[in-house]
């Protein structure tokens, strides 16, 4: 029988409401986690590498990925100190295979990581799941944002429902809104001002998409050669939603995309992490193919489900519902791990974790992060850990 995928659970750190014995007990072995009080474009110390890892096997767990280390605004916008930031990358890199930690996710979305509109969107049995709607960004964008090109790039019905959104809710439910859409990192509470964002977006004036791309490659051709001596699986996160939003561009949103990023450095290094949730909320995302035909390089799994609806909003649904086929694509992916046992690959065994889980039954007493309670997520691993036996032992 070729082996499971490595099963894992993203963790904030001490300060997380969720502990490491509770997730100990979900089954997860692998933790997910980063260094959030480092501040992106500052070296990880070996010192606070090690601190962190001594931390999470006290519990009997092991560091198997980091998410993130997150790329500096400069290394996206070929600004000041590109290089000097870059330099500081390969550092971090070299210290954490110092400590036997080779896998880093990392993300290339402008200023914003991902973007929901709604944190505690109710579904019918009162589970509260993450909510991406259109005419509330829309709103947002042209009327409180206020960015003169939005109406330039919205249609006059979009601009209409956005209007007659905005007119519903209230001065508490605008601040809501504008809160939830200029959070910052994961793992950190901070929130952009308006006027700070501004500021950003002055920043991307003149970086199309096909700069921005230039400058993700610019950075890989530079990194990727100390990670391949180090023995580090780097791999991309998509862009959450996979389009572009507020004025910035979106790169790693479709399968040309994650195509172009493959072999715009070629290296075993180089790699992706398939995120069904991400690429799933767009309809021309074949997502069974593209494990077809990329999966040789994936080197991190985020297994969660969307329910798309027409006008481009979506919503976290349960794992093994929503629109995507959770069964095609973990049939997709095992038939890869089998590509990769019979090849003589040994990385037969993909970290895989369930991503956003809803809030289900006591997670409302605990102030997790949003898409990060723990029992909504143990479920969601315990009917994956129920999808891949199942289909392993049907078709191996």
């Amino acid at each position: 029988m070729i082996a499971n995928l490595e099963q894992t659970f993203r963790w904030f750190g001490p300060n997380d409401d969720v502990t490491l014995a509770a997730i100990r007990q979900t089954g997860a072995t692998g933790i997910v986690n980063a260094l959030h009080h480092i501040q992106p474009g500052e070296v990880w110390s070996p010192e606070e590498i090690k601190k962190r890892q001594d931390i999470i096997e006290a519990a009997g767990l092991t560091w198997s990925v980091v998410e993130s280390v997150n790329i500096h605004e400069s290394i996206k916008t070929a600004g000041p100190g590109r290089d000097e930031a870059i330099k500081n990358y390969i550092q971090t890199l070299k210290n954490l295979a110092e400590q036997g930690i080779y896998t880093v996710c990392y993300n290339f979305m402008p200023v914003l990581d991902w973007t929901r509109t709604n944190l505690d969107f109710r579904l019918a049995n009162d589970a509260s799941a993450l909510r991406y709607e259109a005419r509330a960004l829309h709103a947002f964008d042209l009327y409180i944002l206020e960015r003169p090109e939005a109406f330039n790039e919205f249609t006059s019905e979009q601009q209409k429902a956005a209007k007659e959104y905005l007119d519903t809710l209230t001065t508490d439910e605008v601040k809501l809104l504008t809160n939830t859409i200029m959070a910052g990192l994961p793992g950190t509470t901070d929130v952009f001002t308006i006027e700070e964002f501004k500021g950003h977006l002055k920043k991307y004036e003149g970086i199309t998409a096909d700069v921005l791309k230039a400058n993700l490659a610019y950075f890989l051709q530079a990194i990727i050669p100390d990670a391949e001596k180090l023995g580090i699986k780097m791999c991309i996160h998509p862009d959450d939603p996979p389009f572009a939003i507020l004025g910035l561009p979106r790169i790693v949103s479709t399968e040309a995309d994650l195509k172009f990023l493959v072999e715009a450095a070629p290296s075993p290094s180089n790699g992706l992490t398939f995120c069904t949730g991400s690429l799933g909320a767009r309809a021309d995302n074949d997502l069974p193919g593209i494990v077809e035909r990329l999966g040789q390089h994936f080197h991190f799994i985020h297994l969660r489900n969307v329910k798309r609806e027409a006008d481009g909003s979506f919503y976290e649904d349960n794992h093994l519902e929503g629109t995507t086929d959770m069964y095609a694509v973990m049939k997709a992916i095992i038939l890869e791990q089998k590509k990769r046992s019979d090849s003589g690959r040994t990385d037969i065994a993909i970290p895989m974790r369930p991503d956003h889980g809803h809030k289900i039954l006591d997670d409302y007493r605990y102030n997790t992060y949003p898409g990060y309670s723990v029992t909504g997520r143990m479920k969601g691993l315990a009917e994956l850990r129920g999808l891949e036996m199942g289909i392993k032992r049907t078709i191996l």
